[in-house]
C-alpha cells in the first residue's frame, strides 16, 4: 500500500533528520501529537502555530545558522499568505529552505475557498532559482524530499490531502526531468502532459480507454527544469494536452507554450471560476469543469475518440 504524499514527506523526513543533525522540521499547527519526526527528533520539531510567515522568516534565519529547515502548512497559506516572505527567503536569500505544501489544488474540498490554493505555481515559478515540484506518487515525493535534503537550496513541493496513487515507473535514483508512459502509443498522436496528483491521474485514466496517446509526467514544474523537459517533448511530438490542478494564467501549460512556439499546446485546467458550493474534492473539481469530460473535449478535434466517449458518455458539456 502506498502513502498520500504528505504521509510520505513526513516519513521520509524523520529518515534523513537520523543520519542529518542539520535536518529540522517546522510545521503551522499540522502535526499533532503523533507527528513522527516530533515523535523521533524532539529537539529539532517546532510547532509555530498558524503563524505562517514568521514560520518561513524563521526558517531563514535557521537557514542562514546552518540549519536545513523543512517547513510545512497548507498551500493556501504557504503561497499565498506568507508569499513575501517565501519571496525574501527562497529567492532574494537563496536560503536553502525546503517548503512543503499539501491541501494544493481543491484538494480541501469541504474547508472551502479560503483552503484552496490554484495559484500557487504561478507564484512561486516566478521566484527566480526555487526548485517547485509537484511529486505524484510516494516514491516520487521521497525522492524529491531526498533532494531537496541533499542540494540544501530552495524547494517548494506541492501535495494534495489524502489521495495515495501508486508512482509511475521511472530509472535512477531521482525522478527524470519527463517520465514517459507511451507503451503502445501512436506517433501523430496528441501528447497529454500531466502534473500532479490530478492532472496525472486524469492522463492515466484517457489512456486506460485510449492506449494510442501518449503521455509525458512532469514532476518539476520550475523553469530550467521546464526547459528540459520542453526540449525532450518537442523532440517526439507536435501536439500538446497539459492537464493540472492549477488556473490557466501562471500555469505549466502556458510556460509550455513559451517554450514551444513552434508546437501546439492545449490547456486542461481548473479555470478562472470560484465554487460556490462544499463538496468532495472529486465535487469541486466538476464544479470547476476539471474532469475526464474536459479532457476529452479538449482531445475531440484532433482524435478518433473512443466509443464511449464519442457517444456522450464522458464529454464535457
Amino acid at each position: 500500500m502506498t502513502l498520500p504524499g504528505r504521509t510520505a514527506y513526513r516519513e521520509e523526513l524523520t529518515a534523513i533528520a537520523t543520519d542529518n543533525p542539520r535536518v529540522l522540521c517546522l510545521e503551522a499547527d499540522l502535526g499533532g501529537r503523533t507527528h513522527p519526526f516530533a515523535i523521533a527528533h524532539p529537539d529539532r520539531f517546532f510547532n509555530v502555530g498558524i503563524a505562517e510567515g514568521a514560520m518561513i522568516d524563521m526558517a531563514a534565519g535557521l537557514a542562514v545558522g546552518g540549519y536545513q529547515p523543512f517547513v510545512s502548512t497548507f498551500a493556501p497559506f504557504a503561497a499565498l499568505r506568507a508569499a513575501e516572505s517565501l519571496k525574501l527567503t527562497l529567492g532574494y536569500l537563496r536560503a536553502g529552505v525546503t517548503v512543503v505544501a499539501p491541501y494544493a489544488g481543491v484538494s480541501g474540498g469541504w474547508f472551502g475557498t479560503t483552503h484552496h490554493c490554484l495559484e500557487d505555481f504561478a507564484v512561486l515559478r516566478a521566484v527566480p532559482g526555487v526548485t517547485v515540484a509537484a511529486p505524484y506518487g510516494e516514491r516520487e515525493m521521497r525522492s524529491v524530499i531526498r533532494m531537496a535534503a541533499a542540494s540544501g537550496t530552495p524547494f517548494y513541493v506541492r501535495t494534495g490531502r489524502n489521495d495515495a496513487p501508486e508512482s509511475l515507473p521511472w530509472d535512477g535514483a531521482e525522478v527524470p526531468a519527463v517520465t514517459w508512459d507511451d507503451a503502445g502509443a501512436e506517433a501523430g498522436r496528441s501528447c497529454l502532459v500531466s502534473v500532479g496528483e490530478v492532472g496525472t491521474e486524469l492522463c492515466l485514466t484517457a489512456r486506460r480507454r485510449l492506449p494510442a496517446l501518449p503521455h509525458a509526467h512532469l514532476c518539476f514544474v520550475d523553469q530550467p527544469h521546464l526547459e528540459l523537459a520542453a526540449t525532450e517533448l518537442a523532440e517526439r511530438y507536435d501536439r500538446f494536452v497539459v492537464v493540472e490542478e492549477h488556473r490557466p494564467a501562471g500555469s505549466v501549460a502556458s510556460a509550455l507554450a513559451l517554450l514551444l512556439p513552434e508546437n501546439q499546446v492545449h490547456s486542461v485546467n481548473a479555470g478562472e471560476q470560484w465554487p460556490v458550493r462544499g463538496g468532495s474534492h472529486a465535487e469541486v473539481l466538476d464544479q470547476l469543469g476539471l474532469n475526464e469530460g474536459a479532457l476529452w473535449s479538449a482531445l475531440a478535434p484532433y482524435e478518433e475518440l473512443p466509443a464511449q466517449v464519442r457517444a456522450g458518455e464522458g464529454l464535457a458539456a
